[in-house]
């Protein structure tokens, strides 16, 4: 307990980039803040703008350091936690990895396990199931994932020099909803082009030719075409957006934030056409960052 207090910041992600479902992950710069302090018993608030959270046994912070802690037979002391963030919740956005991976973070500096990123990623994919948002929170910049209960397996990648445009709507879209519509299955011949579209994704983005990158998101046949259902808006955007100089749109995650990816200084104007042409959406502009999750030296804390 001599690490006490400590802040740290992780950063939100997006993920799956269209074809990359359950596998890459890019992290942004929208974050969320701990200030982590000693207490006589467990305490989970934000700093502003108070929301109803569960008791800080079923958070899911506690709940992943916890885990770790059992894992590496340590006792997890109380503490006290006070976040900031300015993650959407339950837009695609990452904001339960991201939670996540500050328990992982917290068990590691409180037990001064001095874990590696390729074990706080293991770790924080093991719990939410899937390694996207969570490698990306971990490690920053893109990171392409295959996880196993027995290793995830991890290429980090820099930050593409890129913008998003976040097009987010006002209602919440939970992650297990969002998998409820996805099928059981796949042909074998649908699944070799699943994987081969996946593939050129990523090879395009390597060689910075996001106009391919962007045909395949358009081409994913894991996940989109089936959550259009619950996100009808996708196809209208992605051919509105094209139009105006939009290099690729996606879903977010499991949605149901739209991101269109656009040409750095691009941001301003392709944000004014798609606010007046969809109204309903709040658009932000996103930057992938380069940096993962971080404890803050003193000078950099935020509160």
């Amino acid at each position: 307990m001599n690490q006490l207090p400590f802040q740290i910041r992780v950063p939100g992600s997006t993920s799956n980039l269209g074809p990359g479902f359950d596998s890459i992950g890019l992290a942004v710069n929208r974050y969320l803040y701990l200030n982590v302090e000693a207490a006589d018993s467990w305490h989970i608030a934000f700093d502003q703008n108070p929301v109803n959270l569960p008791e800080a046994e079923e958070n899911i912070i506690y709940q992943a350091a916890q885990m770790v802690s059992e894992k590496y037979n340590k006792k997890l002391l109380p503490l006290s936690v006070t976040m900031q963030s300015d993650i959407p919740l339950a837009r695609g956005l990452g904001s339960s990895a991201a939670a996540i991976v500050a328990g992982v973070e917290i068990a590691n500096i409180i037990h001064e396990l001095q874990l590696s990123k390729q074990e706080k990623a293991h770790l924080a994919s093991c719990f939410e199931g899937h390694p996207d948002n969570a490698t990306a929170s971990v490690y920053g910049g893109l990171t392409v994932s295959l996880h196993t209960e027995q290793k995830t397996e991890t290429v980090a990648l820099p930050a593409p020099d890129i913008d998003l445009i976040a097009m987010i709507p006002s209602a919440e879209l939970k992650t297990k909803d969002s998998r409820n519509v996805l099928p059981e299955s796949l042909s074998y011949s649908e699944a070799i082009k699943g994987s081969a579209v996946g593939n050129v994704l990523v090879a395009a983005i390597l060689q910075n030719n996001w106009e391919l990158a962007g045909k395949m998101m358009d081409q994913d046949v894991f996940h989109q075409p089936y959550r259009e259902s619950l996100v009808p808006d996708l196809p209208t955007i992605a051919a509105l957006a094209r139009d105006f100089g939009v290099l690729g749109t996606a879903l977010s995650g499991a949605g149901p934030t739209i991101n269109c990816f656009i040409p750095k200084g691009k941001g301003e104007y392709i944000a004014s056409i798609l606010k007046t042409a969809f109204p309903e959406y709040h658009c932000e502009i996103l930057s992938p960052v380069n940096h993962g999750v971080w404890r803050l030296a003193e000078e950099e804390k935020t509160f």
